[in-house]
């Protein structure tokens, strides 16, 4: 179990990102960073290490396999792109790591998987950037199936949070930090912009 955070990073750096980027799923990495930083302060709340995990829209697994190597007792990693899950397999297969990963659409889970409550969900959702809206299917899905969320989105965003959680959950931790992507699809006009994010803990009261 890794104990560092400078080690995480180190080890989330080399994983394998995606092969074709999908805009339409605007599939950018999670950087290591930001992943490390958004999991250690999971394991310092006691939402980590010996709980289940889930990583909705887990790409290429950056988050899942980040969970596992920090302690969770078993990780599950949902993502609707074959080709990202086929990366994330590797990935956690090079780490030696076990995460059960699931084709499936965040909006139609947890069919076919088990209907359950996990202790912990990650994620980094789309912005919204190419599909408005599209990252409220990942909150409904966070809220329903996990007690403890831990999330990335832009910055700003805590208010439109807390409104559309409404009594389904509460905002408890923030830290803003900044994504650096670089430039990865054709619509990209410059080699790389810098995105203000909030990473965001919330106490689901409905799982």
């Amino acid at each position: 179990m890794i104990v560092r955070l400078r080690h995480l990073e180190m080890t989330l750096q080399g994983l394998a990102g995606f092969p074709r980027p999908r805009p339409e799923l605007e599939q950018y990495p999670t950087p290591a960073p930001l992943a490390a930083r958004l999991l250690f302060l999971a394991r310092s709340q006691g939402d980590l290490v010996g709980r289940t995990v889930l990583d909705l829209g887990a790409g290429t697994g950056v988050l899942g396999c980040g969970a596992a190597l920090l302690g969770a007792a078993r990780v599950t990693g949902v993502e609707i792109d074959p080709g990202a899950l086929t990366v994330a397999r590797e990935n956690a297969a090079r780490l030696g790591i076990e995460v059960e990963w699931t084709e499936a659409d965040v909006s139609e889970f947890p069919p076919p998987i088990r209907d359950e409550v996990f202790d912990t969900v990650v994620m980094n959702p789309p912005f919204g950037a190419q599909v408005r809206h599209a990252d409220r299917p990942f909150i409904d899905a966070a809220l329903a199936h996990g007690r403890i969320v831990y999330g990335v989105f832009n910055e700003g965003t805590l208010p439109f949070l807390a409104g559309y959680i409404g009594e389904r959950g509460e905002c408890t931790d923030a830290f803003v930090a900044t994504i650096v992507l670089p430039r990865t699809m054709r619509h990209h006009t410059r080699d790389r912009v810098e995105i203000p994010v909030e990473c965001v803990r919330i106490r689901s009261l409905v799982a």
